[in-house]
């Protein structure tokens, strides 16, 4: 039997790539401020900057899209996606939304008050800028091996029971419900295990709190409980899926990243505790709840990307294509977060650049770095993204330093990985020379978006 894993699917569609000089990249960065989010996107050869909505979605999805009916009340699309998420989920109550970053904001609006707190795992960038805008506090308690690139541990992702139960314990009037990130973005794409939510779920009912899981990449998760977790290795996605959910109060999830699509969000709900409070917030900030910001045919796109998204040949696939780019890397010398994750390969920015001081953001530079050499685009989860700036001007930097390269669904080939693979390769042997930078300009909340930088 052949060793190669091929993509399980064949290629319907092109868009063609636009191909730079170095210098052209170094004028197209210099007008964007050293910010890869202000680059155009035609003039980036390999866009790895987020695996939300970026995404090539099936023949089968193309062809739901004209079943879209975009009644504004009441729409069948509405209710065929409804009885797929409450078949996978267990949940009755499902609110759409456009996206990820709208169901949080609707969810904690309804939900949460300023002086409150939230732990999670890790909070990624939107969920934490949707809670310090409302006041609240998104505390972070993955386990300390989640903290560790180098160290090879099966499920990085789990939060720390022990550090919950004492927040719970000495701070539980504070906490709304708890949260758990499946699976870990902030960290490197790490699964959670089974047994963590279910101990976490446990811990949570103890203390009378709600339970809800931020759900954008549960197959992925789902499939390293597969692989990994004892006792889950003959058990069919679908089943893993089910049996994670059965353990939350609600969720929130971005359908960008596993529900296969472009655009599209939503609330699942188990109770109608929330329900009035979180659907008149939808009215109000996306639309009717049978729409909630979606067309008709993005609600029909989506019904079928949730089923394609738990395919196991699909999802195989997808996560030996993270751990490929890592073999790559470590022949090369690149250290990076270990084991690979499933949507997305993290470089640790701290051991490619041991000179440059986190005073000038390692990961930032880092990102520049490899458009320049070979107009990749990733996205730098660290000081930028998660250093907190008072006031003062003081400033706090985060634990990691990451470059997160995260790969579109079913858009990149494995030419594509071989090339980027020889680009941060070069790159390494070049980093005595990759300049720092400084934030020149910057707006209070989710700065890496908008922030404008010059070299340091």
């Amino acid at each position: 039997m052949p060793k190669t894993l091929i993509e399980p699917f064949r290629i319907k569609s092109i868009e063609p790539i636009r191909m730079t000089t170095r210098a052209e990249r170094e004028r197209l960065l210099e007008e964007a401020k050293l910010n890869v989010f202000k680059l155009r996107a035609e003039d980036v050869l390999i866009d790895w900057l987020t695996d939300s909505g970026t995404g090539a979605m099936s023949s089968r999805q193309w062809g739901a899209i004209m079943e879209g009916d975009e009644s504004y009340a009441g729409a069948r699309s509405f209710y065929r996606l409804e009885k797929v998420i409450q078949d996978i989920t267990g949940m009755p109550y499902f609110v759409p939304t456009h996206q990820g970053r709208a169901a949080e904001k609707v969810l904690f609006t309804a939900v949460c008050k300023a002086g409150d707190l939230v732990p999670n795992n890790c909070h990624f960038d939107t969920t934490r800028g949707n809670l310090e805008y409302l006041g609240v506090e998104a505390l972070d308690l993955v386990i300390p091996e989640g903290l560790q690139p180098a160290l090879v541990y099966p499920f990085k992702g789990n939060i720390d029971l022990e550090r919950v139960e004492s927040v719970l314990r000495e701070q539980g009037h504070r906490i709304p419900f708890g949260m758990i990130t499946v699976t870990n973005n902030t960290g490197g794409g790490q699964p959670v295990s089974m047994a963590n939510i279910r101990a976490y779920a446990a811990l949570l009912k103890k203390y009378g709190k709600p339970f809800i899981m931020d759900v954008c990449r549960f197959s992925e998760n789902a499939m390293f409980i597969k692989m990994r977790e004892p006792g889950y290795e003959n058990k069919s996605i679908r089943e893993i899926v089910q049996e994670m959910f059965s353990y939350a109060d609600g969720a929130t999830m971005s359908a960008k990243k596993d529900g296969m699509v472009n655009i599209g969000g939503f609330i699942v709900l188990r109770s109608e505790e929330w329900l009035d409070a979180v659907r008149n917030g939808l009215i109000m900030m996306e639309g009717f709840p049978t729409y909630g910001g979606m067309a008709g045919r993005d609600l029909e796109a989506l019904a079928v990307g949730l089923e394609e998204g738990m395919d196991e040949d699909y999802l195989r696939y997808r996560l030996r294509t993270a751990e490929y780019l890592g073999e790559r890397l470590e022949v090369a010398g690149v250290s990076f977060v270990k084991p690979t994750g499933g949507h997305a390969v993290y470089i640790d920015a701290k051991t490619v650049l041991p000179h440059m001081p986190v005073e000038q953001y390692p990961a930032w530079a880092l990102c520049n770095a490899l458009y320049l050499e070979g107009g990749i685009r990733g996205v730098e989860i660290g000081s930028v993204m998660f250093g907190k700036r008072l006031d003062s001007g003081v400033e706090t930097f985060h634990s990691m330093e990451l470059v997160r390269l995260a790969f579109p669904r079913r858009m990149y080939t494995q030419s594509h990985f071989d090339y980027a693979a020889e680009v941060i390769a070069e790159v390494k042997q070049k980093a005595a020379s990759i300049r720092g930078v400084k934030i020149t300009k910057q707006p209070r909340f989710l700065r890496h978006f908008t922030c404008e930088c010059d070299w340091a």
